[in-house]
């Protein structure tokens, strides 16, 4: 029990960790068009992102598929920019309702590149471990668990903004895609691999 609460608190540090804040900026940017109405859509868009996650840390852990570190970190900022500008130009635009569409297989996508992050990181975590396969979905299990609290905050933000506050549904969009955008862009200079 103590390794489950270990791993599920990595994951959960992971997704939460303010310092390292571009998985939470990637939930926002994924979140902010939808609302409450919408959290089943969320919930499974958010699972599909932790499906891609754990799969990117699977093949990793057991060397299928290795990338160079500084490609990743440079993706990370980019998956985040195509979500936020994907918000930009389809704000306002009617709801998203596609059953299993580009939505579902590009948050996947993008999963498996922020799982590809964190691989290195987490290999010399559970070296050495019999079993890296539970070890994996613990972590996993904290990383779903995390962003499932992200999502719930963006969607009480967006509430609060349009319910209280009074802001059109298109414009909140816009505002905080532009923030998200506004912090990437120094992401994307700083980690630029070439």
């Amino acid at each position: 029990m103590d390794q489950f609460w270990f791993y599920f608190k990595l994951g959960l540090t992971h997704v939460l960790d303010l310092s390292a804040y571009d998985h939470v900026l990637f939930l926002v940017a994924l979140t902010v068009p939808f609302t409450f109405k919408d959290w089943k859509r969320v919930l499974w868009l958010v699972t599909v992102f932790t499906i891609g996650h754990t799969v990117a840390l699977v093949l990793s852990s057991y060397n299928v598929v290795s990338i160079r570190v500084d490609l990743v970190e440079f993706l990370i900022p980019v998956t985040i920019l195509a979500t936020a500008l994907f918000n930009l130009f389809t704000a306002g635009k009617g709801a998203r309702k596609e059953k299993l569409g580009v939505t579902f297989f590009v948050t996947l996508f993008f999963g498996v590149i922020h799982g590809l992050g964190f691989s290195n990181y987490f290999k010399e975590i559970i070296a050495g471990q019999e079993s890296k396969l539970w070890p994996l979905i613990e972590f996993g299990l904290g990383v779903e668990a995390a962003q499932v609290i992200i999502v719930l905050l963006v969607l009480i933000f967006s509430f609060i903004a349009q319910s209280i506050f009074r802001f059109n549904k298109r414009d909140w969009i816009l505002i905080i895609s532009s923030i998200v955008i506004g912090f990437v862009i120094p992401m994307l200079r700083e980690t630029y691999p070439y």
